[in-house]
């Protein structure tokens, strides 16, 4: 029996018009993927699988092998927080505390509200601004706690406010 299918498989169609048929593009295809839906559907990499003729198997291998993709949706306002030999010297994990006790998120996390997602990454390129987090692609240096923290009430009361941009 056919599994329901979730996601709108003919978002991914212009990539896979494109590259199906190109060897050695299946990385190319995930990371378009992932750009369009946020994260890797399964539903989405079964498709791919049978428009490329590549075993669902090695998708899911390759998918879990490389760090950039998720296999899990993510929050609207994803948070990328240096780890990086300058940001761990300089106090990244008291940063990482702040954000814990104020979003009740760890690590690999997701608030249950959707709205933030917590990504430890190993270098932002950012080490004179250390420590550092990005959001949404805005970066934020020189933090503490409590610089953290206003960050992200300020990303949270935007959204209470119907996600107006300051």
């Amino acid at each position: 029996m056919p599994k329901p299918v979730s996601s709108d498989l003919s978002l991914i169609e212009p990539a896979l018009d494109a590259l199906a048929d190109t060897p050695g593009s299946l990385i190319a295809i995930l990371q378009e993927t992932q750009e369009t839906y946020g994260y890797l559907p399964m539903d989405v990499m079964e498709h791919i699988s049978e428009r490329t003729g590549t075993p669902i198997s090695t998708i899911v291998g390759v998918a879990t092998f490389y760090a950039q993709f998720r296999l899990e949706p993510v929050g609207k306002h994803l948070i990328m927080l240096c780890q990086g030999t300058a940001c761990h010297v300089n106090g990244s994990e008291l940063i990482s505390s702040a954000i814990t006790d104020e979003l009740g998120i760890e690590d690999g996390q997701t608030t249950e509200d959707g709205l933030f997602s917590l990504k430890h990454v190993a270098c932002l390129g950012c080490c004179s601004l250390s420590p550092v987090m990005m959001v949404d692609g805005q970066t934020y240096g020189s933090l503490t706690p409590d610089k953290a923290k206003k960050v992200l009430r300020g990303l949270a009361a935007q959204e209470s406010e119907g996600g107006a941009s300051a």
